[in-house]
């Protein structure tokens, strides 16, 4: 079969690896893709949001599954255009992915389907934001309701600086339309974990768990940012959580979303905090995790195509979704700056280090050709995934393999996976 991945990322680079490895697979496009992409499929230069200039694409070259990766793209709608045009498509339509596209949405959603989840109130009035900001308790969070590339949540602390925060994102704008609306939630503490899902309408079937860490600098200080590297399996994800998730979380929001006239078919990315009070749900994204995808999809047995073409025919239910019994870490190299300012177009080299170590990858996130050389071209360039018989393993391998790569500015985190040594 012939088959197109929408996004350019490292996430859309972990999935084409998988695709890859498909015996049903014959040849690949990445719309627009990278440099490590491109290694594995034919990269065209479309824009994951020219949904007219896709659909021409795919009907031209007979394109037999269609993979959207990334969330604006799904939110606005290219499943439902692709579907129109004839072309099958994996990823949520348009009245199911608003369950990344809207945080009210997906709020009310729990709240109405008693799923467990912070305590909120939405508004789209700076004014009344405001007045109920002087009487609530502290620390509060403030959430722009649409999409922000992961960096449109703020954490307050004090009055003054929720004050600051709700003009930020409702008055000044800084993440767009995505502002008009805005969640106040309760601050929760404890562990976060990541679980992604294969979801066909009504089937649910969890991946493995997953740990993302978003701050910019060690210790989780700094920037929130897209992901500055993550771990699979989380040793905090426990037989008891698992089962607690099952029974309140997982299939609950599958059957509240039907129950809505919003069946989901793709990928429910679940954001848990492991609170004192039990799981609770921090978010839901519609499409794999970015840079989990990169830890979770090479511990993956099944043959990706199989499993997303059950979720797409309703057959779920008949996979058997298996995880291999080892860990990964990935540890995400980025140029000095991310994410506010940071140099593009620097040669990168030690790339084909990783093709002499089996269990060593690494994921082109930022990256293009000028000529013949792979240079940096966005904030995070690569995630430098390893595996290992144990998470310790994993990331003492993963670290080994971030000095394989060099390019000026080049900039990481060096406590990835810290929390293991705790667990």
């Amino acid at each position: 079969m012939k088959v197109l991945i929408v996004g350019g990322g490292g996430r859309e680079h972990a999935i084409a690896y998988c695709v890859a490895k498909s015996s049903k697979v014959e040849k690949m496009y990445c719309a627009p893709g990278n440099a490590g992409i491109a290694e594995l499929a034919e990269c065209v230069p479309i824009g994951a949001m020219e949904f007219d200039k896709l659909v021409t694409f795919a009907k031209e070259k007979e394109i037999d599954l269609a993979i959207v990766g990334m969330d604006d793209p799904l939110v606005g709608g290219l499943i439902d255009e692709f579907e129109k045009a004839g072309i099958r498509a994996f990823g949520p339509r348009k009245n199911a992915a608003i369950l990344e596209g809207s945080k009210a949405f997906s709020k009310d959603l729990m709240k109405k389907y008693d799923i467990p989840t912070a305590a909120y109130e939405n508004f789209d009035n700076a004014d009344e934001a405001l007045a109920y900001l002087e009487t609530a308790k502290f620390p509060i969070v403030l959430k722009a309701d649409g999409l922000a590339l992961g960096k449109g949540v703020l954490i307050c602390n004090t009055l003054e600086e929720a004050k600051a925060g709700v003009k930020e994102i409702m008055l000044d704008k800084k993440f767009g339309a995505s502002g008009n609306t805005m969640v106040v939630e309760e601050f929760m503490t404890g562990r976060e974990v990541s679980v992604l899902s294969f979801v066909d309408g009504k089937t649910i079937k969890t991946m493995t768990s997953a740990q993302d860490h978003k701050r910019a600098k060690d210790g989780d200080q700094g920037l929130n940012t897209g992901g500055m590297g993550t771990f699979s399996p989380s040793p905090f994800y426990t037989k008891e959580v698992d089962e607690f998730c099952r029974k309140y979380v997982y299939q609950k929001t599958v059957d509240a979303m039907a129950a809505e006239g919003r069946e989901f078919k793709g990928i429910i990315f679940f954001g848990l905090m492991l609170t004192e009070d039990g799981p609770k749900v921090l978010e839901y994204n519609a499409r794999f995790g970015d840079p989990e995808a990169q830890v979770v999809l090479p511990r993956m047995k099944n043959d990706l195509i199989d499993v997303i073409e059950a979720c797409i025919d309703g057959t779920l239910d008949q996979v058997d979704l298996q995880f291999e019994d080892n860990a990964a870490v990935c540890v995400v190299l980025a140029s000095d700056g991310y994410p506010v300012a940071y140099e593009k177009g620097l040669p990168i080299t030690g790339l084909d280090e990783f093709k002499k170590h089996e269990g060593y990858y690494c994921f082109h996130a930022g990256t293009k050709f000028d000529g013949d050389q792979i240079v940096t071209n966005g904030g995070r360039v690569l995630g430098v995934t390893a595996k290992g018989a144990t998470l310790k393993e994993a990331r003492a391998n993963a670290y080994k393999a971030t000095e394989w790569v060099q390019f000026d500015n080049k900039y990481m985190r060096h406590d990835i996976g810290k929390a293991i040594d705790e667990a």
